[in-house]
């Protein structure tokens, strides 16, 4: 038995361990095919118990590949950037990648060639792009960018034919929390918009709209309002809107943090949710579980949408075949129903409000 230090093991002393060739142990660290079964096993296994570490370097120059991913981020304050990111690098230390992180200052900014210029340098093999798209700013990216940028996939953004792009249904999202509403017996149905300098605050305002039209329920300036994504803004812009619309008895709000906002005022105010107005937020954030009355809304996985942009980028630099197709990928979102929605009284069909 090799009696070496871990940190001197290599992978010749690997080799002579096992019983097998230098080129074989390589094709294990760098997870070839060609390898039978009972050998890679028996390698792997030998590996673990030794600690050994491949040196990062060496396997580069020999692979002639840097395993490293560069992503593109901006708007680190914002929890659903801080889970897409998370889910991205989760992906990348299981498949063994270094990821390079970079931010926009400017979330809304579109010269992002000094970061892909930066990413270059630094020898990544693909970037993700998983900065919010404001005001049409992705769409400009993706049509100027710069000749030496390596394959990119673009996260959370609209799709187009041209690049992969994997994003979340957020008007299919927001048409189940304004039919959920609506079968919870809610009639006057509103909306606190989030920015909408933003795609997805867009997109969940069209969902809200178009489902309020196909029931033949009204939709006009009074119903809905602009926020900022915050909480405090959620609490200052929820009077406002009863004082436009004293029928409103659901809510749809574009995300959690509003939409606490939103229950934190009712509770001060004595407004009785859901019995006076049902709420339903979007994210899924996990304190909205833990508030009074508990927060019915809409989970979007965005944890995994980071890590299928990682897996398939690193799926299409380990292809051995032709350049694959652009992918348009769209994920599901799930409503979770709790009590902001829930327990709403009914007489003979009608809701009535139960002192």
């Amino acid at each position: 038995m090799i009696s070496r230090s871990k940190n001197k093991i290599t992978i010749r002393d690997i080799a002579e361990e096992c019983g097998v060739s230098v080129q074989t142990v390589s094709r294990v660290i760098n997870n070839r095919p060609d390898v039978s079964p009972a050998t890679r096993q028996k390698i792997e296994a030998f590996i673990a118990s030794s600690g050994f570490r491949p040196n990062a370097v060496a396997r580069s120059l020999v692979s002639r590949r840097s395993h490293t991913l560069g992503v593109i981020i901006g708007g680190l304050r914002y929890i659903s950037v801080g889970y897409t990111l998370n889910g991205i690098n989760e992906a990348c230390e299981k498949a063994g990648y270094t990821l390079i992180i970079k931010e926009l200052l400017q979330i809304d900014s579109t010269d992002i060639s000094p970061l892909i210029m930066t990413l270059v340098e630094n020898q990544v093999e693909g970037i993700i792009y998983a900065a919010p798209d404001l005001n049409n700013n992705v769409l400009y990216v993706q049509s100027h960018l710069p000749a030496f940028c390596p394959p990119i996939i673009f996260v959370k953004s609209q799709p187009n034919p041209k690049f992969t792009t994997i994003s979340i249904d957020n008007y299919g999202g927001a048409c189940k929390a304004v039919e959920h509403l609506i079968a919870n017996g809610c009639s006057h149905i509103g909306h606190i918009a989030g920015s909408l300098s933003w795609l997805e605050a867009r997109q969940r305002k069209q969902g809200w709209e178009d489902t309020l039209r196909k029931h033949g329920l009204a939709v006009d300036e009074a119903s809905w309002i602009e926020g900022d994504w915050s909480a405090e803004r959620g609490m200052a812009l929820f009077p406002q809107l009863l004082q436009r619309n004293e029928k409103l008895d659901g809510l749809f709000v574009g995300n959690d943090e509003m939409a606490m906002g939103v229950v934190r005022y009712a509770n001060n105010a004595g407004i009785r949710i859901p019995a006076d107005v049902a709420v339903v937020g979007f994210d899924d954030q996990k304190e909205s579980a833990y508030f009074s009355p508990s927060l019915t809304t809409i989970s979007h996985p965005l944890r995994e949408m980071g890590k299928l942009a990682t897996t398939t980028m690193i799926s299409m630099l380990e292809s051995d075949g032709e350049p694959s197709q652009p992918l348009q990928i769209t994920l599901e979102t799930n409503l979770i129903t709790r009590e902001s929605s829930e327990n709403r009284e009914y007489i003979n069909g009608i809701r009535v409000r139960v002192s």
